[in-house]
């Protein structure tokens, strides 16, 4: 819900436009023809009779502003409900105002970067009318522009343009603003696109409250796919889209208190994975490299954190810091000149004190002198008859006059030596002053640092949370994969174990079958002992060799034709033998 006052101001802008005479009166016609576009913008129904019945007092003349502050509030701003766009309503006004004011064509930006500038200088301008941004909030601008175009901030061109300011009114309005960036005083040497995109990422991170934006992995719910999406984050939730147009919305992901974002392991194929943890559903994604998931995981954590605290928004805490501390330095300033005034009025006091003091002196010694004038007369004229005595008279009156004369001569100089010392204390005052105003400008400065170190220090301590949550992930993961080891040994050295026996089984086994073949052997050779004793009628078949075998009326012989002429000349030996036995 956007703040009262962040609403007003942006009306506040038409109000003074549509002001041509610049006498802060608006005629109720135009009145009319601005509420009736409130209206529409808020979504809320528009009734001339409320307008009628609230000026009834004044129907022809002109309204002021705060005239018409009133009934704004009550017959249009109470009534919006929370369904309305406030993008809309600076549009709507800025339509009104720009045209009246924008006249320079020498401005190198777009009149949509002109619109961007309008809006920040809206959320940075001081909570009083008419609006005005003051140096402070100027610097900030121009370092987060000058950071977002990644150029350097020159530091010496904004003093010199800080004590060209401070001879004004150490302010600006709108329209100067936009002069000031649209002339490029700052951003020389940048073209108009550099320009424009650093002026649309500072509008997105002060007006939208984007704190991050870019494309990731994310992993489905249902099929379980890894699509890439574009990724904005804000304070109270992570949208993503199909592209960073943002014509199609896909998602978004609600954080609260009880969310919380942890790294992951590298899985499925996926790289820099890390996952939002919310009360209903969780959420994996993967980010381009590992400085990018830490990056992401860090805003993350600062936008739970700040939900956890119940602050605001980063940006606007931002500036109420810095509004606080401008507040605190006033005060302390304000404290200075009152000081500053007091001891002016104590030195003037002093210094007519001392002048009251050397009239006074002046007019005595005048006084003295003619009374000694006096005395030396009487004792001219009174020497001849009282000689003595008047002499006497006369030094102890001269010894008198001589006394005052000295306690004067002393009170001059302690007078002086004290208007002395007051010139040393104001002098020393003013150098304290100077020391102090240092001293303040240096505690901002370590106040700055101090808040910097301290976001740098919950950095580290997050990426350690981080390092050891994924350290403490990986310990346990080592662990079950030793454990799935471990059990895969104790099966490995089980099977063994049982091949061991189903070896010695065989090795048994295969002793017995040897013992057997061996006696198989044995009868084999002795069967064909004896096959052999036989004349050859009876021989034992065994495999031969196929290529040129015998062939007779039965089919192929058992033996080749040598083995034949063999066995025909043994034969024929034998029968010779059992011829030529007696």
């Amino acid at each position: 819900m956007v703040h009262r006052d962040e609403v007003l101001r942006p009306i506040w802008h038409a109000f003074s436009a549509l002001d041509a005479d610049r006498s802060g009166k608006v005629s109720k016609s135009q009145l009319k023809v601005l509420s009736q576009n409130l209206c529409t913008v808020l979504r809320i129904p528009y009734k001339t009779s409320d307008l009628e019945k609230h000026f009834r007092d004044d129907d022809e003349g002109p309204v002021s502003t705060q005239g018409y502050m009133p009934y704004l509030n009550t017959f249009i701003l109470d009534k919006a409900q929370e369904n309305w766009d406030f993008m809309e309503l600076n549009k709507m006004c800025w339509t009104v105002c720009a045209r009246k004011n924008i006249t320079d064509n020498r401005l190198l930006i777009s009149d949509s970067d002109a619109f961007k500038v309008w809006c920040i200088f809206n959320f940075l301008s001081e909570d009083q009318y008419p609006l005005v941004i003051v140096t402070e909030e100027i610097e900030y601008f121009l370092r987060k522009l000058i950071e977002a175009t990644g150029g350097s901030w020159n530091e010496g061109r904004f003093v010199d343009y800080k004590a060209q300011l401070s001879l004004k009114r150490n302010s600006l309005s709108v329209w100067e603003l936009t002069e000031l960036v649209g002339m490029g005083y700052f951003t020389k040497g940048m073209n108009q696109q550099t320009v424009s995109l650093g002026l649309l990422e500072v509008f997105q991170e002060l007006i939208l409250g984007i704190v991050k934006q870019g494309y990731m992995m994310k992993k489905g719910h249902k099929r379980k796919n890894w699509t890439e999406r574009w990724f904005q984050l804000r304070l109270e939730s992570v949208m993503y889209y199909v592209r960073e147009d943002l014509a199609e919305l896909k998602g978004h992901i609600s954080l609260d208190r009880h969310c919380c974002v942890e790294p992951l392991p590298d899985k499925e194929g996926k790289k820099n994975l890390f996952i939002i943890k919310c009360p209903d559903k969780s959420f994996e994604i993967s980010a381009s490299d590992k400085k990018k998931r830490q990056e992401w995981i860090q805003a993350i954590q600062d936008c739970i954190n700040h939900l956890r605290q119940g602050l605001l928004e980063p940006h606007r805490e931002a500036r109420l810091r810095r509004r606080e501390l401008r507040a605190r330095m006033q005060v302390e300033q304000d404290l200075m000149e009152d000081r500053m005034k007091n001891l002016q009025l104590a030195n003037e006091r002093k210094q007519r004190q001392l002048e009251a003091m050397r009239k006074l002196f002046d007019s005595l010694f005048e006084k003295s002198y003619s009374s000694v004038c006096v005395c030396v007369c009487v004792c001219v004229c009174f020497v001849a008859g009282r000689g003595c005595q008047v002499r006497q008279q006369m030094e102890e009156e001269v010894a008198q006059k001589s006394s005052e004369l000295e306690l004067y001569l002393q009170r001059v100089r302690e007078l002086e030596d004290m208007y002395r010392r007051l010139e040393e204390a104001l002098e020393d005052e003013r150098k304290t002053r100077q020391d102090e105003e240092s001293l303040r400008k240096l505690q901002a400065r370590l106040l700055e640092e101090e808040v910097k170190k301290r976001a740098e220090l919950e950095h580290m301590h997050l990426q350690q949370q981080a390092a050891m949550s994924q350290t403490q992930q990986e310990k346990q993961l080592l662990e079950a994969q030793w454990r799935e080891q471990t059990r895969a040994l104790h099966t490995a050295t089980e099977q063994l174990h049982s091949l061991e026996q189903q070896r010695q089984g065989a090795l048994q086994e295969y002793e017995a079958v040897k013992k057997k073949l061996e006696q198989a052997a044995d009868k084999t050779k002795s069967w064909k002992d004896r096959v052999a004793q036989h004349e050859g009628l009876i021989r034992l078949i065994q495999p031969g060799n196929k290529v040129n075998q015998k062939m007779t009326n039965w089919g192929v012989a058992s033996v080749t034709d040598a083995e034949l002429q063999m066995k025909e000349k043994l034969w024929q030996v034998a029968k010779t033998k059992r011829d030529d036995a007696p």
